[in-house]
């Protein structure tokens, strides 16, 4: 396959890991709090693709002059990310992806530009993606860093360290790669495993409606003697709560700040949580159960 004239495909997947890990035949970047992007450039050309096919390219006209980067056909598979006080913000990013407004386009393109940090190389004017990820580096290592335009940078080995550090920064977590791995489209493999820096608190469930997996539940906190919604969660019917809550008498709706058509119950049972942040709102970012940890 032509990746540059057939562009209706994915880029690779990450496979999830709980624990870091220390080991020399992986290298180990930072997880970028942002979007992924394929970017396909040529000196004529640029195009933005998200990781579902949609086209980003009108969202983000600072972006232009990587054109000026290359002088063939290119494409890198990176992150989009905004920047805010030195750290990604997501939440900030967001506001960006839904702007319909040429003019609002425009002024948040110099208000809050974005920075595309890219990990990888996947065609320079033939497919790379049959070579090891060491091989692909050095064929990305030739683009020079710009305001724009940020590689990734590595650790060789030391998963262990570079966990502490965003630990310490408290970002979102770290990207674990097979060094001699090679780039499969759209196939999650244990070449890259990703490694979340998560929270992790208790949450009472409020109620639940049936999936074809199991539940999903709606959980919650109390604050000032008052029942908030924080989110929902999946429930496999393999776990050990799941017989508990369908046990439970139906109620009336005890969330305060949430209405939907659920199955309501009394808020006595609780459910442990891993999640990224809370949003503005309170809401749980990415939230899932500590005991499913893995499943995606």
């Amino acid at each position: 396959m032509n990746l540059w004239e057939n562009r209706n495909f994915k880029p690779m997947l990450l496979k999830t890991r709980e624990k870091p890990f220390r080991s020399s035949d992986y290298i180990f970047e930072l997880k970028f709090d942002g979007v992924r992007a394929l970017v396909f450039i040529s000196p004529n050309s640029l195009s933005i693709q998200s990781r579902n096919g949609r086209d980003l390219t009108f969202l983000f006209p600072e972006l232009e002059n990587l054109k000026s980067l290359v002088k063939k056909r290119v494409i890198f598979d990176g992150e989009l990310v905004l920047f805010e006080n030195g750290k990604p913000s997501f939440k900030a990013l967001q506001k960006r992806l839904y702007l319909k407004s040429t003019e609002k386009i425009k002024l948040e393109s110099f208000q809050n530009p974005i920075v595309y940090v890219v990990f990888d190389i996947l065609y320079e004017n033939k497919d790379l993606t049959h070579l090891p990820l060491f091989e692909r580096k050095k064929y990305l290592n030739c683009y020079f860093d710009t305001d724009f335009f940020i590689k990734c940078k590595i650790i060789d080995t030391e998963g262990l360290v570079l966990f502490k550090w965003v630990k310490k920064m408290d970002l979102e977590g770290m990207v674990a790669k097979l060094k001699t791995g090679k780039y499969y489209i759209n196939q999650r493999t244990n070449d890259f495993i990703k490694i979340k820096n998560s929270q992790v608190a208790s949450f009472y469930i409020g109620g639940y409606e049936i999936n074809k997996t199991g539940l999903s539940l709606a959980i919650g906190e109390f604050c000032n003697n008052a029942f908030y919604y924080v989110g929902k969660v999946n429930l496999h019917k393999s776990h050990s709560l799941y017989k508990q809550v369908l046990n439970c008498k139906k109620d009336k709706n005890f969330f305060v700040n949430f209405q939907d058509r659920l199955f309501y119950i009394k808020p006595t049972l609780t459910c442990k949580v891993r999640f990224l942040e809370r949003t503005k709102n309170n809401r749980l970012r990415h939230p899932i159960l500590d005991s499913d940890l893995g499943k995606e």
